[in-house]
């Protein structure tokens, strides 16, 4: 792949000259986008307090493959529990110097009483209830600034694996901070937003998935989520 000078210039339908993105830049949302549209090729760009940041290509490791494995448990859960949605790297309009595109989202759709919607043109806007993002060489960004404005924004649970470090950090929104979910005594944590949403760590970090969706499967046919699924089936009958 070779890089772009960065004198080139893009030209928009109305025949203007539009200004590559480059990390580094300084911009508003608008501007922001405004620079993205205008770049088909770019497959991932981010705002994050007010600073672009422009992903390189992903290797299979160590990203593609711990992505695959994060939207497999999510869209599991998600398939069994109508009223809530999954996104694969959508970009997302927190505020005017936020607009991520994480890894994945999972939210509770508008109709059922979640706290995000879809814009007219398909766009995130607002706060998704979880965000999951795999971190490689992006830890700094994404366990500082991207997540002073998620939290600021009232995403309410944010999932952070490092997968150099074999980590995964589970953090719940409390009383306007950030907090740790533990790893219960059998290894798993459960979302507090999610009900049944359940992960044990350990088989993720080492890409056990079997067993992965084995716990899941057994937080999907907890009470309390038969009564989750009861109360978004409800809020759309409304």
């Amino acid at each position: 792949m070779t890089t772009q000078p960065r004198s080139r210039r893009f030209i928009s339908p109305l025949g203007l000259q539009v200004p590559p993105l480059e990390s580094g830049d300084r911009l508003t949302q608008v501007e922001f986008e405004r620079r993205y549209c205008a770049m088909p090729e770019v497959r991932k760009a981010e705002l994050v307090e007010g600073v672009v940041y422009v992903a390189s290509p992903l290797r299979f490791e160590p990203h593609a493959e711990p992505h695959g494995d994060l939207v497999t448990w999510l869209g599991v859960y998600k398939a069994m529990t109508l009223g809530v949605r999954l996104g694969d790297n959508p970009t997302v309009r927190l505020d005017l110097d936020n607009q991520p595109q994480p890894d994945a989202v999972l939210l509770i759709d508008a109709q059922s009483g979640g706290q995000s919607h879809l814009g007219e043109d398909g766009y995130i806007e607002g706060a998704p209830e979880l965000v999951a993002e795999v971190v490689a060489s992006s830890a700094a960004i994404d366990l500082g600034d991207k997540k002073r404005a998620y939290r600021r924004n009232g995403v309410q649970e944010y999932l952070v694996w490092q997968v150099f470090d074999q980590k995964f950090d589970w953090f719940s929104l409390q009383n306007g901070d950030y907090d740790s979910l533990p790893l219960e005594q059998d290894g798993v944590i459960r979302s507090q937003v999610f009900p049944g949403l359940w992960l044990e760590v350990a088989a993720l970090l080492n890409h056990d998935m079997p067993q992965v969706l084995t716990v899941l499967q057994a937080g999907l046919g907890t009470d309390e989520h038969k009564r989750f699924a009861q109360q978004l089936a409800a809020h759309r009958e409304l």
